[in-house]
């Protein structure tokens, strides 16, 4: 198959980077694939090291505003199209989704359109309707939170199907005790401290300073043995005057953007991801899972997908404050537990996130499109 990923992100792209690399750079062994994604971006940086993968730099321009931009974004990714003929595009948002709809017009044969929703944002309008009954092929949903949004949507014409994310489990496994201890005298953190932490961002949507309204519900003593990483952007001003006026400045670290992750999520005890809006299932939770943590994730969208509970995590409601404190609270008590649901959590991630399934899936679906005809 001749397949082409597109992808709108400017900048590092987050978990749409990680999604569109990782098929990108399976799929090459056996089929041509191609990214189009903006100059500049991650995932254009990223694509490009893959063996076999070729590149485009392409943009996306969203807005009424940039009319200009678009026509010319649209004349070259057609130009693209034209001279490749693709059998697949897989499209990952609504600004490539819309961009490339506009190139393929009159393209014949038309290559097969399938679209993954990432998000929870609302898919209504007659732009979708469009898009959807006559355009889109099909649609991957990355859980069944998702998938059953989707199906009160436009797009549910094109019968949505649930696709879970895939992580390298490989890559992303449980480090030895010793290299997780130095990690964590690297951060400036005890031993006997218990540190909870997430690779998720400090995006506002992200929930995480949630974390500071469930400190302040559990005792000094308490407290004073929790510590938090973020790894991600610093916090805005506004995230660091929360923190601030809580008296957790100690508590509270932000090693940034890692071009590596691993080395922070050794140090983790348990990891959490507490979104309240946007998330779908989050590579990150199954990241930290897959490296042998256990999670902490709220009950929004599909992030309880990835959890056991009691088992290999838990789940907690949105802004569910005294809920939070009480499982730190149960992570302080029982430290030794932790390390049973850790062991837990890479076991399930093992047997369910590995990335041959999610590759697997996609590549299904894209022969099943072909052989319809």
């Amino acid at each position: 198959m001749k397949l082409l990923f597109t992808n709108f992100h400017s900048g590092s792209g987050g978990g749409h980077t990680t999604y569109t690399r990782e098929l990108a750079g399976a799929l090459a062994a056996r089929h041509e694939v191609h990214v189009a994604a903006p100059g500049g971006s991650t995932l254009l940086a990223q694509a490009s090291a893959l063996p076999g993968v070729h590149v485009l730099a392409q943009p996306f321009p969203n807005g009424l505003r940039r009319i200009r931009q678009r026509l010319h974004a649209v004349r070259q990714l057609r130009g693209y199209l034209r001279r490749h003929r693709f059998d697949v595009v897989h499209v990952n948002g609504s600004a490539d989704h819309r961009i490339t709809l506009a190139a393929l017009r009159g393209i014949s044969p038309r290559p097969r359109v399938v679209l993954t929703k990432h998000n929870t944002k609302p898919m209504r309008g007659p732009q979708h309707v469009w898009r959807a009954r006559w355009h889109t092929d099909k649609v991957i949903a990355v859980c069944e939170y998702v998938r059953r949004q989707l199906e009160s949507t436009p797009y549910r014409v094109c019968h949505p199907q649930t696709v879970y994310n895939g992580v390298d489990t490989v890559h992303f496994q449980p480090w030895p005790q010793d290299a997780a201890a130095a990690q964590r005298r690297a951060l400036g953190i005890a031993d006997e401290a218990l540190l909870v932490g997430s690779n998720a961002g400090t995006a506002g949507y992200k929930g995480w300073t949630d974390l500071v309204a469930a400190l302040q519900l559990l005792s000094a003593a308490e407290r004073e043995r929790i510590h938090v990483v973020l790894a991600g952007h610093p916090p805005s001003a506004a995230q660091q005057a929360v923190i601030d006026a809580a008296g957790l400045q100690a508590q509270f670290h932000f090693p940034g953007l890692l071009a590596d992750v691993r080395p922070v999520i050794a140090t983790f005890d348990a990891g959490f991801v507490l979104s309240h809006d946007v998330e779908t299932i989050s590579f990150a939770c199954r990241e930290m899972m897959a490296m042998g943590k256990p999670v902490m994730v709220t009950d929004y969208a599909g992030l309880a997908e990835n959890i056991h509970p009691g088992e290999d995590g838990w789940v907690v409601p949105v802004h569910g404050h005294a809920a939070m404190a009480a499982t730190l609270r149960t992570m302080l008590e029982d430290r030794s537990h932790l390390l049973r649901m850790g062991a837990a959590a890479r076991a399930h991630a093992a047997a369910e996130f590995g990335l041959e399934r999610f590759v697997t899936a996609t590549e299904a679906i894209y022969r099943e499109l072909l052989s319809a005809g």
